[in-house]
């Protein structure tokens, strides 16, 4: 590389770093937290838009209503004789409603150390996403988890699936856990 090439280098760091103000400061842990001042973004007039005060923060904004969901599902999860001994004592069970294939679920219940037969609802209160509609057919699963984390599924975990899709507000849906991950 050439001496000019070195010194223009050198120089364009210079100027990137005295050029850069972050404005960062050591982190103090009695700092109080305040609303910022939004006048200076919104100027005056800007609350004939009809935002202006949500987005200034003085209205709360409120989350528009969750759509309607039907009665909850009712049913029973049982484990099988062969799985049974498997279970480990901090183990959480995850039952697991879904209306497709892909895509999140529609709703989820978590039961920390669960014993069996475990009579279980699960219904709207139950979503995963509060505005998505609590309507089936659902099919429904069930699964012991060992590390109590919902996005694995780890060798000796275990499963089972309802037979059959279901409408909200079905009831004696039986669940068997009859298979090692």
């Amino acid at each position: 590389m050439c001496r000019g090439a070195r010194f223009a280098l050198l120089l364009v760091g210079v100027v990137a770093s005295l050029a850069c103000d972050r404005n960062v400061e050591p982190f103090d842990p009695n700092e109080v937290v305040e609303q910022p001042d939004l006048s200076r973004i919104f100027p005056e007039g800007a609350e004939r838009s009809g935002d202006a005060d949500t987005l200034r923060g003085t209205v709360p904004a409120e989350a528009p209503p969750a759509p309607g969901g039907g009665p909850p599902l009712r049913g029973t999860i049982r484990i099988s004789d062969e799985l049974a001994a498997r279970v480990p004592d901090q183990a959480v069970l995850f039952l697991i409603a879904r209306t497709g294939a892909a895509g999140p679920p529609t709703a989820v219940r978590r039961v920390a150390t669960p014993r069996f037969p475990l009579e279980f609802t699960l219904g709207p209160d139950d979503r995963m996403i509060a505005t998505m509609p609590f309507e089936g057919p659902f099919q429904l699963s069930a699964r012991v988890d060992v590390d109590g984390d919902a996005t694995t599924r780890n060798p000796g975990d275990l499963q089972g699936e309802a037979q059959g899709a279901f409408a909200p507000g079905a009831s004696d849906i039986e669940i068997v856990i009859d298979e090692v991950l």
